[in-house]
């Protein structure tokens, strides 16, 4: 299919000026609305709709591609100066990011996730020109029992993402998933625990459950005390040199961080935020660096979880161009406008449409190299927040708050729920409990439920399908390994600490002895 592709011809139309005014306006755009904690990257895109109707077909999807990886990575931007994930994905390593802003390392900790955003994104869109059909084939190969394994399998990642105690982790992620069973049974379609409600027929909204549980518990644990951090986002050029020498020692991480958000984006319906977490638990035990609680593995985390968050965005245009399956909601929008615009997406798109095909593939690559230089300008705008006194900056962060969970739901019961979770947020935080399983059962509660279901009335109620297909079943195998890896480091780690730790009575006799000679 490659070699039918004109390379002048793809030239020609990437050098349109109209183009590159419609990238540019939604870079801005993008960055802007990912930086706003609450408006995501979905939300981007589908208020461009109304705009990108009257446009030709390659400005329209150009406008979404960029606007949509920019709010990804300036999702960063909030979680890192205020505690505040922009975007659900970037709540994986909000609080990596906060803690290296806190000791004065900002250009740290954004320059990281800038750059390992454009790196993966532009190793998605690699992968993306060179590798579509293939992959959608075995992204189009997965049935329920596969997405069933790949939910446990990221739902067995807050084992790895809940710190030191594993028991107040579980605690935490079986109150994420007990608040994912909320509202419609997938398959019976009774509500539960709705309380007669009709607000929580829908279930809970991801948006203001993250709002309250992050920014308002931060803003609560804050009231009465002022900022200790300094705002050094005001030097543009260290960012580079800060974040170029960390580069090649994080470059496994990155690439790590790609491949896995480019294969989960390119599975329907997993998204970036399933990427993120993924990559963030598998830096955080499985690598190294990423395993240290220093500045470098907090570097390593973010890394590896911003490059996956930026990949998956790539990786979901495999199955939406090759096959016409939508990756996520943003693609979903996306074919919709192909529709729209007389573009017909699938196989044959490949052969009626190259120029087009692959011009689309190429606004990947301007995408995130637009990134670096519009990003740093970004870092350094909201950079400023952190030279305000912490009595101005609050009130507007919980106004943007108020504002970003009501935009999102149209509704006052959603302001209601970001004041409710803020309080059970700050709860958890001073008893220690994390915060990160609780949004990871939330997020996977209902896809593990559904798949769960799913399978079970395809089966007739078998347990064993889950192991009868080879895909499926390799991947339980490797989710059972985890599990059994899991509480083996935990009983490891507590016997040692047991055994290094030397018995009070005679820590305190030696000194007394001592003093008595």
């Amino acid at each position: 299919m490659a070699d039918m592709v004109s390379p002048l011809a793809i030239l020609g139309q990437l050098a349109d000026p109209y183009l590159l005014l419609v990238i540019f306006a939604s870079a801005f755009y993008g960055l802007f609305i990912g930086a706003v904690p609450g408006l995501t990257a979905l939300m981007a895109s589908a208020l461009l709709v109304p705009f990108i109707i009257f446009m030709e077909p390659l400005p329209a999807i150009a406008s979404i591609i960029t606007a949509s990886a920019m709010a990804i990575f300036a999702g960063d931007i909030p979680g890192a100066l205020l505690r505040m994930p922009g975007t659900p994905a970037s709540a994986a390593y909000t609080d990596d990011a906060h803690a290296l802003t806190r000791k004065g390392k900002t250009v740290v900790a954004l320059g990281a996730g800038l750059f390992a955003s454009a790196a993966g994104g532009l190793f998605s869109a690699v992968i993306l020109t060179l590798a579509a059909p293939s992959l959608a084939r075995i992204a189009l190969s997965f049935s329920s029992v596969e997405y069933f394994w790949l939910g446990v399998l990221g739902l067995s990642c807050a084992t790895f993402v809940a710190g030191p105690s594993l028991p107040k982790g579980l605690a935490s992620l079986f109150l994420g998933l007990t608040l994912a069973t909320i509202g419609m049974d997938p398959t019976s379609g009774i509500p539960r625990f709705t309380f007669g409600s009709s607000n929580l027929m829908g279930g809970l909204g991801l948006i203001p459950v993250l709002i309250g549980l992050f920014a308002i518990s931060e803003l609560m644990r804050n009231a009465n005390s002022e900022f200790h951090g300094h705002a050094d986002t005001h030097r543009m050029g260290p960012i580079f040199s800060t974040i170029g020498a960390r580069l090649v020692p994080h470059k496994v991480g990155i690439l790590r961080g790609g491949l896995i958000g480019t294969v989960v984006g390119a599975l329907p319906g997993a998204g970036s935020d399933i990427a993120a977490w993924i990559s963030y638990a598998i830096a955080r035990r499985g690598s190294r660096i990423g395993r240290k609680d220093d500045d470098d593995g907090a570097v390593e985390r973010i890394m590896s979880a911003s490059a996956a968050n930026n990949a998956s965005l790539g990786g979901a245009y495999i199955p939406a161009t090759v096959f016409g399956i939508p990756g996520d909601a943003i693609t979903a929008i996306v074919i919709s406008v192909m529709f729209i615009k007389g573009i017909n997406p699938g196989p044959t798109l490949f052969l009626n449409n190259p120029d087009v095909i692959y011009t689309i593939f190429a606004i990947f690559f301007i995408a995130n190299l637009l990134m670096v230089p519009l990003g740093i300008l970004c870092i350094r705008a909201f950079g400023l927040i952190l030279k305000l006194p912490t009595s101005y900056v609050s009130p507007v962060i919980l106004m943007f708050c108020i504002l970003g969970a009501f935009s999102v739901e149209n509704t006052l019961f959603a302001v209601g729920l970001v004041a409710l979770f803020g309080v059970l947020g700050y709860l958890m935080e001073i008893n220690q409990i994390p915060l990160a399983p609780a949004i990871l059962g939330l997020i996977l509660g209902p896809l593990i439920e559904q798949t769960f279901m799913t399978t079970m009335l395809k089966s007739q109620g078998d347990l064993l399908i889950f192991f009868d297909r080879p895909i499926g079943g390799t991947i339980g195998a490797f989710t059972i390994l985890v599990w059994l890896a899991a509480i083996g480091i935990k009983s490891f780690s507590g016997n040692r600490q047991v055994e290094l730790t030397p018995p009070p009575t005679d820590a305190a006799a030696v000194p007394e002895n001592r003093r008595a000679s």
